[in-house]
């Protein structure tokens, strides 16, 4: 069988390493734009503030080491055309400007994303820059060694997590945010205050509400930055306003949701059967709310393009689905979420409450704790978790993945209370806080008249028992 993957970073990757572990006998070819593959953009800010020392070590895997295991990689190889009828591609050697054919028997698509350009004016000024490839990340290095007031449009992951580079290399930061909020597709508006206070004392300028609307050049060279509230000046500028799937390839040719992200199957196969797709420039299935949704993480695009490896075969394992689990670290803060938050189940037509714990993350009688805040969402109808988000200057993203298992697995508030996780005073309390945050959830339902009869005398006596070992 000859396999043609269209794209490699990460799922184009993890399709092809796939491919040739479970079947070295197929015949694997990857067309890829750039020279490198498999660079991890999530890892940009690292390079920036100077925890990670070689850019270079963003790359966890090489053409060459793709070849080892038998697949055909053109690199500098720009796939121009798709004719999926006929099952056939036009490429171009971007090194030679040569034209030519080639056919598939299955076409995996991982061609990925680019960064969505918001249309301001002025966004082709030079002082003006995008974040997201290998070569990008080479430039805003390079040009923010001689420009330190640097300003940041857009407060997503990328926006977030590049301000705190820059404060810490000790540059004057910006950061500008259309929302009322940060994170607004993460966290609740509540976690995003302390977010942002976070950011405030360590120096970053925060300005939520701020419309980017133009950028100009001033008289003395500095970049003029228009907003809806008024004119600022930086040396430079990074736009970080998220990203919109590359599938122009198959436009009109397979089923594609709003955003053109390509709509697939629990097999990640599109809906011509011969074309399977994975990564950024599909949807994904999201658990909490049981339909597709365009969620661009690196965690879902080696997943989905594990299981396109596979299931070009024959479709033999289906995808999970993901919870769209993530996690940055702010300023030696934990910021990690799963699942949804009250706003989204709310945009989704999904009934949800929420309970917040503010606590610490073991007992006060030890020698040093952390505060700690969990909001939990769980549907009020059936007692089902929807999702977590936790802010520590502990770390905390693990217990991201468990509530994650458990929204996979349709738990209630009412198993979190009581499910068994380990104690000691190291490490928690006689109930671990995931357990207490779900406890404070069944106790909401019971005062809201909605009580559990099950475990009302468990919970009961587990109050009593905490207290008396306290």
């Amino acid at each position: 069988m000859k396999i043609v993957i269209v794209g490699c970073t990460h799922a184009g990757t993890a399709a092809a390493a796939q491919i040739l572990e479970s079947h070295p006998e197929a015949t694997v070819r990857i067309y890829e734009r750039d020279d490198n593959i498999s660079f991890l953009s999530c890892g940009i800010y690292l390079y920036l503030g100077g925890k990670v020392n070689h850019l270079e070590d963003m790359f966890y895997s090489s053409p060459e080491a793709l070849a080892k295991l038998g697949a055909c990689v053109k690199t500098q190889h720009n796939v121009l055309k798709i004719d999926a009828q006929a099952k056939t591609l036009q490429v171009v050697d971007m090194q030679t400007g040569k034209v030519f054919d080639d056919t598939y028997d299955k076409l995996i698509m991982t061609t990925g994303s680019n960064v969505a350009v918001p249309p301001i004016f002025g966004i082709d000024e030079s002082k003006v820059l995008l974040c997201k490839t290998y070569q990008q990340a080479q430039e805003i290095y390079e040009t923010a060694k001689d420009n330190q007031r640097i300003a940041i449009i857009g407060a997503g992951y990328i926006g977030t997590e590049l301000s705190e580079s820059y404060a810490n290399t000790n540059h004057d930061v910006t950061l500008f945010q259309s929302h009322d909020q940060i994170l607004n597709n993460y966290i609740s508006p509540d976690m995003s205050d302390q977010a942002v206070q976070l950011l405030k004392a360590h120096g970053v300028n925060v300005l939520l509400n701020h419309q980017v609307t133009a950028f100009t050049g001033g008289d003395d060279g500095e970049l003029v930055i228009e907003t809806n509230q008024g004119d600022f000046t930086a040396d430079l500028a990074i736009v970080g306003t998220g990203f919109v799937p590359n599938t122009e390839l198959l436009r009109g040719q397979v089923e594609m949701d709003k955003h053109g992200a390509i709509i697939i199957n629990d097999y990640v196969q599109t809906s011509n059967p011969d074309i399977y797709a994975a990564g950024d420039s599909c949807v994904v299935n999201l658990n909490p709310t049981g339909a597709s949704a365009y969620t661009p993480l690196a965690t879902n695009a080696v997943r989905q393009g594990a299981l396109a490896g596979l299931n070009v075969f024959g479709n033999q394992q289906r995808y999970m689905g993901t919870q769209a689990t993530s996690a940055m670290q702010l300023f030696n803060h934990t910021l990690a979420t799963t699942g949804l938050t009250l706003k989204m189940a709310q945009q989704s037509h999904i009934p949800a409450e929420r309970v917040t714990f503010d606590g610490t993350w073991r007992p006060s009688y030890m020698p040093s704790t952390d505060k700690l805040t969990i909001e939990l969402i769980y549907n009020p109808d059936n007692r089902k978790i929807l999702g977590a988000q936790f802010l520590s200057a502990h770390e905390v993203a693990q217990s991201a993945n468990a509530i994650s298992i458990a929204i996979q697995n349709g738990n209630t508030i009412d198993d979190l209370s009581f499910v068994d996780m380990l104690f000691s005073p190291n490490f928690d309390d006689p109930f671990n806080y995931l357990n207490l945050v779900a406890q404070q959830a069944v106790e909401q339902e019971r005062q809201a008249g909605r009580d559990n009869p099950r475990i009302t005398a468990y919970g009961d006596w587990a109050k009593q028992n905490d207290r008396d070992l306290q």
